[in-house]
């Protein structure tokens, strides 16, 4: 078999890897700040009367901003300086946490998260886009690699650090620890990151960013209010309408640009579009999962905020240690075989845990938990580094703006129809029999709520049809998941472009996946 040598990497930048370190530092933010919300979900329910759906948009007025300001934000960078972009993204996202720290209510949490949405969409892309100019193919996929693994290294401490903090302070504390994060980010990026600009990429259409930003927000409150309003509901059937109209609009305008900031030319690059599916694919799951598992950790089991972090380790544990060992395994099997791998694991491990009944203690959960870890992290990098690869270097920027949005948007999707299936499922199973209608009413909002209403009227009754609505629930939005995974897998083994099975040469400390890892899609 024939051996790919690496490319002569010595002129590239000497201080790469200490960049490497400033983007490191970015990316743990947004890890951490990702899951610490998730914990805390539960008690903000509690003390501000959250419904599931004030909950939802609580996790979602993050990710829609996050996913309809990417694509100009990697333009953005292009045009006058990627570090400068990214430092700005930092600072906005410090104020955002600064304003969630001091809210009262649930309006203002969701303004907060909006804010740090927007500085967000300045950090993702940036953080991926730098790669290219830093490293060469044969260390790109060592680099992004890390990169991700920074990400998931901050999912892990974001529930430990929030629980700890929920069980001594006040839930604006998962908002306030933000501020030394960001501290530390905005200082390595100025020291240690080289400034890198493309002027010549496209301008920002302000046009296109509000067509997106409109018709993914139109798309998400439909989803997520159609479960309290009905999904005949002549305001949900509008919003659906008018989120068509307007991605529609969006699409006839970036075709028809000169220069589009939505480059639909990206998308016929096999590689790119495939991997990208699959990448959003997992996003969608993960989103979904993080979002109905604190819950069922905190109100089902009965854990505190601090032990439902802890137990959320095991996922996290198995995202780290399979991002570590997909590299490896790429370069022995092929992307294509990894990736289809990853994806058949996370499905099992969501059709087993669709099997959870409220007997069940923590053990069986840590073992599905675990297996969905090692999916996810099988999938989900090759896929990422598949997409990158098969960027054009001078559409760094926006191409992997056009990636992270894509994942945001499945992400985004996730909370929103998972999240608006459990609140079904949950609301239809719940017994408020004998209840006054006002309290039955409360109970079905949430499990939180519906707990709240036992121990107000003394019901053991209620709390375990509580506790047994939501399990059922949650394996209905399992089982989806499992589904939607399986069905990748399948379309992944046929479809995706796979990548040459090369061997390190001797002496050569560099990823045997080489420089055939980033031209999957040419």
């Amino acid at each position: 078999m024939a051996t790919v040598t690496p490319p002569d990497e010595t002129r590239q930048n000497p201080r790469r890897w200490w960049a490497l370190g400033a983007l490191v530092a970015s990316m743990l933010v947004l890890g951490f700040d990702t899951t610490i919300l998730n914990v805390a979900l539960p008690t903000m329910a509690e003390q501000l009367g959250a419904t599931t759906s004030a909950q939802q948009w609580m996790a979602d007025s993050y990710v829609v901003v996050f996913a309809s300001l990417m694509l100009p934000a990697g333009l953005l960078g292009d045009r006058f300086g990627r570090r400068r972009m990214l430092v700005t993204g930092l600072v906005i996202f410090l104020a955002g946490s600064v304003a969630g720290a001091l809210a009262d209510d649930v309006n203002r949490v969701v303004a907060a998260r909006t804010v740090m949405g927007v500085g967000a969409a300045l950090v993702m892309p940036l953080a991926l886009s730098v790669l290219p100019s830093l490293f060469g193919p044969g260390e790109r996929t060592r680099a992004v690699g890390v990169v991700s693994a920074a990400s998931a290294l901050g999912l892990p401490l974001g529930p430990i650090v929030g629980g700890w903090l929920l069980n001594h302070f006040w839930w604006g504390s998962v908002f306030l620890i933000n501020v030394p994060m960001v501290a530390i980010g905005v200082a390595a990026c100025v020291f240690l990151l080289p400034e890198t600009s493309d002027p010549a990429s496209p301008k920002v259409d302000m046009p296109s960013t509000v067509l997106t930003a409109t018709g993914l927000g139109a798309l998400i409150y439909a989803i997520i209010e159609a479960p309290d309003r009905g999904w005949g509901d002549p305001l949900v059937l509008v919003l659906f309408a008018l989120a068509v109209v307007l991605v529609g609009a969006l699409v006839l305008r970036e075709r028809r640009a000169e220069r589009p900031m939505l480059d639909m030319g990206l998308l016929t690059h096999r590689g790119f579009l495939l991997n990208t599916l699959a990448a959003t694919l997992v996003m969608f799951v993960l989103s979904g999962l993080m979002f109905v598992l604190p819950p069922y950790l905190q109100a089902v089991l009965g854990n505190d905020a601090f032990g439902t972090g802890l137990r959320m380790l095991p996922m996290m544990g198995g995202l780290v240690v399979a991002a570590r060992a997909a590299q490896p395994l790429v370069a022995r099997f092929g992307a294509r075989a990894v990736v289809a791998a990853g994806l058949v694991v996370l499905a099992f491990a969501a059709l087993l845990g669709s099997r959870t009944t409220v007997h069940d203690g923590y053990g069986f959960t840590a073992l599905w938990l675990s297996t969905a870890g090692l999916g996810f992290g099988f999938s989900v990098v090759p896929s990422m580094d598949g997409a990158l690869g098969a960027l054009p270097a001078d559409r760094a920027g926006s191409g992997s703006g056009l990636l992270m949005t894509q994942r945001q948007v499945g992400g985004a999707l996730g909370i929103a129809l998972l999240g608006s299936l459990l609140a079904d499922a949950f609301r239809d199973r719940l017994d408020t029999t004998g209840l006054p209608a006002p309290l039955g009413h409360t109970a079905g909002e949430s499990v939180i709520a519906a707990h709240l209403v036992a121990a107000k009227t003394g019901s053991a009754r209620l709390a375990a049809s509580a506790n047994a609505s939501y399990v059922h629930g949650m394996g209905l939005v399992l089982l989806v998941c499992g589904i939607a995974a399986l069905v990748t897998a399948l379309l992944a083994a046929a479809l995706l472009p796979d990548t040459p099975t090369v061997r390190r040469t001797e002496g050569d400390d560099t990823p045997a996946v080489a420089a055939a890892a980033v031209d999957a899609g040419e």
